[in-house]
Protein backbone atom coordinates (compact mmCIF):
# COMPACT_ATOMS: atom_id res chain seq x y z
CA UNK A 1 0.00 0.00 0.00
CA UNK A 2 1.42 3.38 -0.96
CA UNK A 3 1.95 6.11 1.60
CA UNK A 4 -0.89 8.13 0.04
CA UNK A 5 -3.51 5.39 0.35
CA UNK A 6 -5.86 5.43 3.28
CA UNK A 7 -6.10 2.55 5.74
CA UNK A 8 -9.36 0.65 5.26
CA UNK A 9 -10.97 -0.36 8.56
CA UNK A 10 -14.30 -2.21 8.69
CA UNK A 11 -16.03 -2.28 12.06
CA UNK A 12 -18.36 -5.05 13.10
CA UNK A 13 -21.52 -3.61 14.65
CA UNK A 14 -23.22 -6.02 17.06
CA UNK A 15 -21.01 -6.83 20.01
CA UNK A 16 -18.23 -4.51 18.81
CA UNK A 17 -19.69 -1.02 18.52
CA UNK A 18 -23.09 -1.86 20.02
CA UNK A 19 -23.70 -3.84 23.21
CA UNK A 20 -26.24 -6.58 22.52
CA UNK A 21 -26.51 -7.02 26.29
CA UNK A 22 -28.03 -3.56 26.59
CA UNK A 23 -31.34 -4.96 25.29
CA UNK A 24 -31.78 -6.30 28.84
CA UNK A 25 -33.26 -2.93 29.84
CA UNK A 26 -36.18 -3.47 27.47
CA UNK A 27 -36.54 -7.16 28.32
CA UNK A 28 -36.82 -6.23 32.00
CA UNK A 29 -39.93 -4.16 31.29
CA UNK A 30 -41.72 -7.27 30.04
CA UNK A 31 -40.17 -10.24 31.85
CA UNK A 32 -38.72 -8.68 35.00
CA UNK A 33 -35.28 -7.58 36.02
CA UNK A 34 -34.29 -10.97 37.41
CA UNK A 35 -34.60 -12.65 34.01
CA UNK A 36 -33.51 -9.80 31.76
CA UNK A 37 -29.77 -10.44 31.64
CA UNK A 38 -30.05 -14.17 31.05
CA UNK A 39 -32.71 -13.57 28.40
CA UNK A 40 -30.48 -11.05 26.62
CA UNK A 41 -27.54 -13.48 26.62
CA UNK A 42 -29.68 -16.36 25.40
CA UNK A 43 -31.24 -14.21 22.68
CA UNK A 44 -27.78 -13.34 21.39
CA UNK A 45 -26.66 -16.97 21.60
CA UNK A 46 -29.57 -18.22 19.51
CA UNK A 47 -29.26 -15.30 17.11
CA UNK A 48 -25.70 -16.36 16.28
CA UNK A 49 -26.48 -20.08 16.32
CA UNK A 50 -29.30 -19.53 13.83
CA UNK A 51 -26.96 -17.72 11.42
CA UNK A 52 -24.43 -20.55 11.55
CA UNK A 53 -27.09 -23.24 11.19
CA UNK A 54 -28.78 -21.60 8.23
CA UNK A 55 -25.38 -21.06 6.58
CA UNK A 56 -24.70 -24.79 6.89
CA UNK A 57 -28.12 -25.58 5.44
CA UNK A 58 -27.48 -23.40 2.40
CA UNK A 59 -30.57 -21.28 3.07
CA UNK A 60 -31.02 -17.62 3.93
CA UNK A 61 -33.31 -15.51 6.07
CA UNK A 62 -32.65 -11.86 6.83
CA UNK A 63 -30.96 -10.97 10.11
CA UNK A 64 -34.21 -9.35 11.17
CA UNK A 65 -36.07 -12.65 10.73
CA UNK A 66 -33.25 -14.52 12.47
CA UNK A 67 -33.29 -12.10 15.40
CA UNK A 68 -37.06 -12.31 15.82
CA UNK A 69 -36.97 -16.11 15.79
CA UNK A 70 -34.10 -16.19 18.29
CA UNK A 71 -36.09 -13.94 20.60
CA UNK A 72 -39.04 -16.34 20.62
CA UNK A 73 -36.66 -19.26 21.25
CA UNK A 74 -34.95 -17.53 24.19
CA UNK A 75 -38.26 -16.52 25.76
CA UNK A 76 -39.59 -20.07 25.38
CA UNK A 77 -36.49 -21.43 27.12
CA UNK A 78 -37.51 -19.31 30.09
CA UNK A 79 -41.01 -20.74 30.06
CA UNK A 80 -42.73 -17.73 28.54
CA UNK A 81 -44.23 -16.67 25.24
CA UNK A 82 -43.76 -13.40 23.39
CA UNK A 83 -46.73 -11.56 21.94
CA UNK A 84 -46.52 -9.92 18.53
CA UNK A 85 -46.73 -6.47 20.13
CA UNK A 86 -43.93 -7.26 22.56
CA UNK A 87 -41.81 -8.78 19.79
CA UNK A 88 -42.34 -5.70 17.63
CA UNK A 89 -41.37 -3.43 20.53
CA UNK A 90 -38.24 -5.44 21.28
CA UNK A 91 -37.22 -5.53 17.63
CA UNK A 92 -37.59 -1.75 17.49
CA UNK A 93 -35.48 -1.51 20.63
CA UNK A 94 -32.83 -3.67 18.95
CA UNK A 95 -32.32 -0.77 16.56
CA UNK A 96 -31.44 1.41 19.57
CA UNK A 97 -28.81 -0.65 21.38
CA UNK A 98 -26.34 1.22 23.57
CA UNK A 99 -22.74 1.64 22.51
CA UNK A 100 -19.79 0.45 24.58
CA UNK A 101 -18.25 3.18 26.78
CA UNK A 102 -15.21 3.89 24.60
CA UNK A 103 -17.12 4.23 21.32
CA UNK A 104 -17.72 8.02 21.41
CA UNK A 105 -13.98 8.52 21.83
CA UNK A 106 -13.27 6.02 19.05
CA UNK A 107 -15.61 7.89 16.72
CA UNK A 108 -13.90 11.18 17.51
CA UNK A 109 -10.57 9.52 16.77
CA UNK A 110 -11.92 8.45 13.36
CA UNK A 111 -12.95 12.03 12.70
CA UNK A 112 -9.53 13.32 13.75
CA UNK A 113 -7.78 10.77 11.50
CA UNK A 114 -10.22 10.99 8.60
CA UNK A 115 -7.36 11.99 6.35
CA UNK A 116 -5.74 8.55 6.71
CA UNK A 117 -8.67 6.19 7.41
CA UNK A 118 -11.52 4.94 5.23
CA UNK A 119 -14.02 3.52 7.74
CA UNK A 120 -16.87 1.11 7.02
CA UNK A 121 -19.46 -0.77 9.05
CA UNK A 122 -19.53 -4.47 8.18
CA UNK A 123 -22.50 -6.33 9.62
CA UNK A 124 -24.77 -9.34 9.51
CA UNK A 125 -27.62 -6.90 10.03
CA UNK A 126 -29.96 -5.79 7.28
CA UNK A 127 -29.40 -2.42 5.69
CA UNK A 128 -32.35 -0.98 7.60
CA UNK A 129 -31.21 -2.41 10.94
CA UNK A 130 -27.70 -1.04 10.53
CA UNK A 131 -28.81 2.37 9.30
CA UNK A 132 -31.41 2.75 12.04
CA UNK A 133 -28.99 1.63 14.74
CA UNK A 134 -26.33 4.12 13.72
CA UNK A 135 -28.39 7.11 12.68
CA UNK A 136 -30.65 7.06 15.77
CA UNK A 137 -27.81 6.47 18.23
CA UNK A 138 -26.93 9.59 20.26
CA UNK A 139 -23.29 8.43 20.23
CA UNK A 140 -22.97 7.13 16.65
CA UNK A 141 -25.41 9.39 14.84
CA UNK A 142 -23.19 12.50 14.93
CA UNK A 143 -20.40 10.49 13.30
CA UNK A 144 -22.39 8.79 10.54
CA UNK A 145 -20.45 10.80 7.97
CA UNK A 146 -17.24 9.07 9.12
CA UNK A 147 -18.34 5.83 7.44
CA UNK A 148 -17.96 5.55 3.69
CA UNK A 149 -20.76 2.99 3.63
CA UNK A 150 -22.57 0.28 5.58
CA UNK A 151 -21.64 -3.11 4.12
CA UNK A 152 -24.18 -5.80 4.95
CA UNK A 153 -24.47 -9.47 4.02
CA UNK A 154 -27.82 -9.03 2.26
CA UNK A 155 -26.02 -8.74 -1.04
CA UNK A 156 -24.62 -12.28 -0.79
CA UNK A 157 -27.46 -13.94 1.16
CA UNK A 158 -25.30 -15.61 3.80
CA UNK A 159 -23.77 -14.73 7.15
CA UNK A 160 -20.33 -14.36 8.65
CA UNK A 161 -18.03 -16.29 8.67
CA UNK A 162 -18.96 -17.53 5.20
CA UNK A 163 -16.08 -16.55 2.85
CA UNK A 164 -18.55 -14.84 0.53
CA UNK A 165 -19.24 -12.17 3.14
CA UNK A 166 -15.58 -11.15 3.26
CA UNK A 167 -15.28 -11.27 -0.52
CA UNK A 168 -18.26 -8.92 -0.60
CA UNK A 169 -16.58 -6.60 1.89
CA UNK A 170 -13.31 -6.32 -0.04
CA UNK A 171 -15.23 -5.75 -3.26
CA UNK A 172 -17.28 -2.97 -1.65
CA UNK A 173 -14.14 -1.32 -0.30
CA UNK A 174 -12.39 -1.48 -3.67
CA UNK A 175 -9.80 -3.95 -2.41
CA UNK A 176 -10.87 -7.08 -4.30
CA UNK A 177 -7.33 -7.66 -5.55
CA UNK A 178 -5.73 -6.77 -2.21
CA UNK A 179 -7.83 -8.16 0.66
CA UNK A 180 -4.82 -7.94 2.98
CA UNK A 181 -5.23 -4.16 2.88
CA UNK A 182 -8.57 -4.38 4.71
CA UNK A 183 -8.74 -4.50 8.49
CA UNK A 184 -11.73 -5.98 10.30
CA UNK A 185 -12.27 -4.85 13.89
CA UNK A 186 -14.50 -7.27 15.75
CA UNK A 187 -15.23 -8.61 19.23
CA UNK A 188 -16.57 -11.84 17.73
CA UNK A 189 -13.99 -14.64 17.41
CA UNK A 190 -15.87 -16.35 14.55
CA UNK A 191 -15.69 -13.08 12.61
CA UNK A 192 -11.98 -12.67 13.29
CA UNK A 193 -11.08 -16.20 12.18
CA UNK A 194 -13.35 -15.90 9.14
CA UNK A 195 -11.74 -12.64 8.05
CA UNK A 196 -8.18 -13.89 8.59
CA UNK A 197 -8.95 -17.08 6.66
CA UNK A 198 -10.24 -14.92 3.79
CA UNK A 199 -6.96 -13.00 3.70
CA UNK A 200 -7.95 -9.85 5.59
CA UNK A 201 -6.21 -8.47 8.68
CA UNK A 202 -8.02 -8.31 12.00
CA UNK A 203 -8.02 -6.65 15.39
CA UNK A 204 -9.85 -8.57 18.10
CA UNK A 205 -11.64 -6.55 20.77
CA UNK A 206 -11.15 -8.59 23.92
CA UNK A 207 -14.12 -7.46 25.98
CA UNK A 208 -13.89 -10.38 28.41
CA UNK A 209 -10.25 -9.69 29.26
CA UNK A 210 -9.22 -13.31 28.65
CA UNK A 211 -7.02 -12.74 25.63
CA UNK A 212 -7.32 -14.75 22.42
CA UNK A 213 -8.54 -18.17 23.54
CA UNK A 214 -10.27 -19.42 20.38
CA UNK A 215 -8.60 -22.61 19.15
CA UNK A 216 -10.55 -23.44 16.01
CA UNK A 217 -7.71 -22.39 13.71
CA UNK A 218 -4.55 -21.13 15.37
CA UNK A 219 -3.03 -20.29 11.98
CA UNK A 220 -5.65 -17.58 11.56
CA UNK A 221 -5.47 -15.76 14.87
CA UNK A 222 -5.90 -11.96 14.94
CA UNK A 223 -2.94 -9.70 14.14
CA UNK A 224 -3.87 -7.45 17.06
CA UNK A 225 -5.63 -8.06 20.36
CA UNK A 226 -6.74 -5.16 22.53
CA UNK A 227 -9.55 -4.28 24.90
CA UNK A 228 -11.20 -1.29 23.24
CA UNK A 229 -12.05 -0.05 19.76
CA UNK A 230 -10.17 3.23 20.14
CA UNK A 231 -6.98 1.37 21.06
CA UNK A 232 -7.51 -0.92 18.06
CA UNK A 233 -7.64 2.08 15.73
CA UNK A 234 -4.40 3.48 17.15
CA UNK A 235 -2.66 0.09 16.89
CA UNK A 236 -3.80 -0.39 13.29
CA UNK A 237 -2.51 3.02 12.30
CA UNK A 238 0.83 2.14 13.84
CA UNK A 239 0.99 -1.41 12.44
Amino acid sequence: MSSTEKVVIAFDLYGTLLSTGSIADELAKIYGQEKALSLAALWRRYQLEYTWRINSMGHYKTFSEITRGALAHAVAEHGHTVTKDDADALMNAYDSLHVFPEIPGAMQLLRDRNDVVDAYVFSNGTGDMVANSIRTSPELGPYVDMFRSFVTVDGVKCFKPDPRTYAHLVEQTGKKENPEQVWVVSANPFDVVGAETAGLKTAFIDRSGKGWVDRLDEKHAPRLVTDTVDRAIRLILGY
